[in-house]
């Protein structure tokens, strides 16, 4: 998962977990950590022999914290696979421009139209399965269908163009077809 404290981002994905040990790789580098949570939010950490203490306040939806140490104080945000993927999804859709790239791994499970096709701006493209879920993506802009670089059933990459295309078109030419 991605966390975020104040404007650093790093890379967090638990290891393992036996009782308070556990163990955690921050941006690749691996840490064995003991954690024990007290009353109210409070909790003590220890790594490699220092012992560090927390005040941690939970808002919203439980993956935005306040954390609280003896000298200072961190706004941290914890973004999951699903939401890293919905932002990326999001990201993608307003930066769309002449082709179509997979947010991130996946398997191609539909496309409904082929090269050549005129699509008006909110057509579904492809359908993508990712985390156990299907997404549709759609155009943002009326197109023509230049290219479609993969199939039904294709395992895609993430940032692999998936379609180009056409963003030339006349008003005139939808008109007519």
């Amino acid at each position: 998962m991605e966390i975020h404290i104040g404007s650093r981002v790093a890379e967090v994905e638990m290891i393992n977990k036996d009782g308070n040990k556990i163990q955690v790789t921050i941006d690749g580098k691996p840490y064995d950590v003991d954690v024990v949570m007290a009353e109210n939010g409070v909790c003590s950490i220890l790594h490699e022999g220092r012992s560090y203490n927390a005040e941690l306040f939970r808002f919203e939806n439980g993956k935005n914290y306040k954390v609280n140490m003896p000298l200072s104080s961190y706004a941290v945000n914890i973004i999951d696979s699903q939401a890293k993927y919905l932002r990326l999804r999001k990201k993608q859709e307003d930066l769309q421009d002449d082709k179509i790239i997979s947010p991130m791994p996946g398997k191609v499970v539909r496309i409904p139209i082929k090269v050549g096709d005129f699509v008006p701006a909110g057509e579904t493209v492809v359908v993508l399965e990712a985390m156990k879920m299907q997404s549709n993506y759609k155009v943002n802009a009326d197109c023509y269908i230049k290219e479609i670089l993969v199939k039904e059933g294709d395992a895609v990459n993430n940032d692999q163009v998936l379609i180009r295309l056409d963003l030339n078109v006349e008003k005139e030419e939808n008109d007519g077809k």
